[in-house]
């Protein structure tokens, strides 16, 4: 598949949450939303595997999934979101304090450590809230229902919500150690 991707002049590719199943061999329930990942970087290492950076760029939905060979194919379109009224920065920083907050938490009971400190969040509330999902200490399930929020106001309601869960959960565990 990277072989094929890598010959376009954007090398991008869609990626989808597996639902239920294997992630190789089939017989799997793939999500019908998902997002666009370009290509940053590529490298082959020694023994003949590629290691590739890839971003984020955009949603997508799947309408109709191809049989797959060599490899999953779907027919997509592009999902933009829904344009959100009274969304401020002031509620963008205060999610990301949040977002801060709960990673330390989640790091104190052996998560990976985050370095947050020079992350710059974007001025436009879509793009924020996107980045903020992907800083979240959150799991995929929750990651899938942010991701098919119609707008970045209720993306960023139901993470609030999302971060209040984890919260309370490392809060719970570090009180019994």
């Amino acid at each position: 598949m990277m072989s094929d991707v890598l010959t376009n002049s954007d090398p991008e590719f869609g990626v989808v949450l597996i639902e239920r199943g294997h992630e190789v061999g089939g017989g799997d329930i793939r999500s019908m939303t998902g997002t666009v990942a370009r290509i940053i970087e590529t490298q082959v290492t020694p023994d003949g595997r590629r290691v590739i950076l890839a971003l984020g760029v955009r949603r997508l939905r799947v309408y109709e999934w191809l049989p797959d060979a060599p490899y999953p194919i779907a027919l997509v379109e592009d999902w933009p979101d829904n344009l959100s009224d009274g969304i401020d920065s002031a509620e963008v920083s205060r999610l990301f304090g949040m977002v801060v907050e709960v990673s330390s938490l989640f790091e104190k009971l052996g998560g990976p450590p985050l370095d947050l400190a020079d992350i710059e969040l974007s001025a436009d509330a879509s793009f924020a809230s996107f980045q903020l999902v992907a800083l979240a200490p959150i799991g995929p399930a929750d990651r899938q229902r942010l991701l098919i929020c119609e707008d970045p106001a209720s993306r960023l309601e139901l993470l609030e919500s999302a971060l209040s869960d984890v919260e309370a959960a490392c809060r719970f565990r570090l009180q019994g150690e």
